[in-house]
């Protein structure tokens, strides 16, 4: 009998699980994927956006491509989700799954910040990127600040990452003489979750770049016409550009259909991720795993892409009845780039007790070469 699976989202964590279970299911089941855009975009590659090192269209693909491999894409806003029926309601059309994987992501939402939405440039948006790019453009010197709008948020290298590439577009440029950065996060270190010794780390490649960084400063208002910030400590910074972080939360619609635990996000099985309604999983940046440490997963795109694979695995095998069950395990990765055409490379388990395991590569041009290859190969393996 024929089955369908409903994927919600077109992240990362969508695509993966779509590609995986339209290679391991036969043809005779259906793989539907919902998504409200037209395109997918690689956002690892929006930090060489803004510094000009990519346009658009290198880091972008049209979803209708998922067409030609048999997967059904239905775009549309996600209105309402009955987890319990496994229904969903898409631009007012009914779908109905035998499994359905919630990957919708995590909701940016600058507005809960008073002023910081018009007042600098949300660079992990594509049209944030852009934006930034383009006010890069004319700019001849002044005070850059990076900011981080709340103490969690998906890819935590990334604000870290942006403040050193940046260093490195402005003596490009031969404007770093003329250049304050400033790095103002929320948080009290760099990638906390990853350890002592990857956060040092971090830290010094910051600071040794002549960035400097002011930790547990909780942004509390922006005004955009005297270009400040204030932050929830007394202190008031002026910057002249400024780019953040917005905060996150988990879309309206997993919020409004109830789905959200104590801690806002959704809940699953570390493992499977399965949620507690039969044949539902959620993966990806909608959902929260709390680890030993007493902090949850970090929230980031290679995490997304080993939770679709196990899902993926586990909902073919419900289905046809082969293959063994597979489990996530923890195992993470991430890159680091610093500029001057390097990166450097974390990799580890974290799931590790007490606390995760991680070790960080020190910078070099090789990661970075790796990172290239990475962001060409996913684009060409997804879509």
């Amino acid at each position: 009998m024929s089955k369908t699976v409903v994927i919600l989202g077109g992240g990362v964590g969508g695509l993966v699980t779509s590609n995986e279970l339209r290679k391991a299911l036969p043809k005779g089941h259906h793989v539907v994927l919902v998504e409200r855009d037209t395109s997918f975009v690689f956002t690892p590659s929006l930090l060489w956006l803004m510094t000009g090192a990519r346009t658009p269209s290198e880091i972008t693909r049209p979803l209708a491509r998922l067409a030609r491999k048999g997967i059904e894409v239905v775009q549309g806003v996600v209105q309402r989700i009955d987890a319990g029926r496994r229904e969903v309601t898409v631009d007012g059309r009914l779908l109905t799954g035998h499994n359905l994987v919630i990957a919708l992501g995590a909701e940016l939402a600058p507005e809960t910040i008073p002023g910081l939405a018009d007042a600098g440039h949300n660079f992990y948006t594509l049209a944030g990127a852009e934006t930034f790019r383009d006010h890069l453009k004319s700019f001849s010197g002044g005070r850059i600040v990076i900011l981080t709008a709340a103490p969690a948020y998906k890819c935590p290298a990334a604000p870290y990452e942006a403040a050193m590439l940046l260093e490195h577009d402005c003596r490009r440029r031969h404007i770093r003489d003329k250049t304050q950065i400033d790095l103002f996060t929320a948080e009290p270190a760099p990638m906390g979750v990853a350890g002592m010794e990857v956060s040092r780390a971090v830290r010094e490649m910051v600071e040794a770049k002549g960035i400097a960084y002011h930790p547990e400063h909780q942004v509390k208002e922006v005004n955009a016409v005297s270009r400040t910030l204030r932050f929830s400590n007394g202190v008031v910074a002026p910057y002249d550009v400024l780019a953040y972080v917005p905060p996150h939360r988990a879309p309206r619609v997993v919020r409004e259909s109830g789905l959200t635990s104590e801690g806002g996000w959704m809940s699953a099985d570390r493992s499977t991720l399965a949620t507690a309604f039969p044949g539902v999983y959620a993966i990806g940046d909608v959902v929260s795993i709390p680890l030993a440490l007493g902090k949850p997963l970090p929230k980031a795109g290679v995490f997304a892409d080993y939770e679709a694979q196990v899902v993926a695995r586990n909902i073919a095998r419900s289905i046809t009845g082969k293959g063994k069950a597979a489990s996530f395990d923890g195992e993470g990765a991430c890159f680091v780039e610093t500029g001057d055409g390097k990166a450097g490379f974390g990799t580890g388990n974290f799931y590790a007790e007490p606390v995760p395991r991680v070790k960080l590569h020190a910078p070099s041009r090789r990661w970075h070469a790796a990172k290239i290859l990475f962001e060409k190969d996913s684009l060409r393996r997804w879509l």
